[in-house]
C-alpha cells in the first residue's frame, strides 16, 4: 500500500518516529508522500526522506494555512528554488483552507494559482488542501483547467456532487479516516465513484480512524482504511490494495 499523505515529519512522532515507519512497513505499507508545510519544516522533512530514499518522497508546496500576508511571497520564493533544484513527485499540499482564516482567501488564490502554474510547467501532479473551500477550489481549478493538471483532493469530504466534480476535472480522492467517522458521510456513496479514482492516505498525525478517533494517527493505520473500502466496494483487501496502489502508481510516476 502507499500512503499518499502523512506528515510523518511532525513533532508529533519525535519520540517514535523509526518504529513508526518499521510498524507500517509491517501493515504493508512500502511508499509514504509527504506533503510540505513551510519553510520551517523543509529541513525534517528531507532530513527524513535522505533516511528512507526509496520509501519516503518529500513533495513541496505553500500549505494554505501558511500562506501569511508578511511572509508568503518569500515563502512561494523557497519553493520555487527548491522545485527549479531538484524533482519533487508532486507539489502540494497546496489549495485554499477557510476554517482558519478567511481573511486571506485572496493570497491564498494566488498562492494556488502560482503552484498550479508551476506544476503545469513541470508536468508534476498536485495535492489539494481543500477544508471548507469546495467553491473557491473549484473556480481556480476550472480556470486553470489543461489536459496536464491533475493530482490528488486530499482528505476528501466532500458530498458526492463535488466528488464528481473533482473527478472530471482529471483527479483523484485522498481517502483517509474519515470514511470510518459515523458522521464523516462519504461512506455513504463512495461506491458510486470508480475505484480506480481513489487512492489512500492517513495524513497523519492527525484524523486516526475508528477505534483510534482523538487518538495520534500513524501510516500502519491505513490497513483499517482498505479494510473498510472492502465493505464500501466489495472487494477483497488484495483487490483493494492493489487498485488504489496503482491509481497511486500511475499518478506519481513510480
Amino acid at each position: 500500500m502507499i500512503d499518499t499523505h502523512t506528515h510523518l515529519y511532525a513533532e508529533e512522532f519525535d519520540i517514535d518516529r523509526n518504529d513508526v515507519i518499521e510498524r507500517a512497513f509491517l501493515a504493508g505499507v512500502n511508499h509514504f508522500y509527504l506533503p510540505a508545510i513551510d519553510s520551517e519544516t523543509h529541513g525534517k522533512m528531507h532530513q527524513l526522506e535522505s533516511q528512507y530514499p526509496e520509501k519516503i518522497h518529500a513533495m513541496m508546496g505553500l500549505h494554505p494555512c501558511y500562506v501569511k500576508p508578511d511572509t508568503w511571497e518569500e515563502e512561494l520564493k523557497i519553493v520555487q528554488r527548491y522545485i527549479e533544484s531538484r524533482t519533487y513527485p508532486a507539489i502540494g499540499e497546496i489549495g485554499i483552507d477557510l476554517y482558519w482564516d478567511k481573511s486571506t482567501l485572496e493570497i491564498q488564490i494566488l498562492a494556488f494559482e502560482k503552484q498550479i502554474d508551476w506544476a503545469l510547467a513541470l508536468n508534476r501532479p498536485i495535492v489539494i488542501h481543500s477544508r471548507e473551500s469546495f467553491k473557491e477550489t473549484f473556480e481556480v481549478l476550472n480556470q486553470k483547467k489543461h489536459p496536464k493538471l491533475r493530482g490528488i483532493f486530499h482528505c476528501f469530504s466532500g458530498n458526492l456532487e463535488q466528488a464528481q466534480e473533482a473527478l472530471n476535472l482529471g483527479f483523484l480522492l485522498g481517502i483517509g479516516g474519515v470514511v470510518t467517522f459515523k458522521n464523516g458521510k462519504i461512506d455513504q456513496f463512495l461506491n458510486q465513484l470508480p475505484l480506480e479514482k481513489i487512492v489512500l492516505e492517513t495524513d497523519s498525525p492527525y484524523l486516526a480512524p475508528v477505534p483510534y478517533r482523538g487518538k495520534r494517527n500513524e501510516s500502519a493505520y491505513l490497513e483499517i482504511i482498505a479494510n473498510k473500502l472492502c465493505d464500501i466496494y466489495g472487494k477483497t483487501f488484495a483487490e483493494i490494495e492493489e487498485i488504489t496502489t496503482q491509481n497511486a502508481k500511475n499518478l506519481f510516476l513510480i
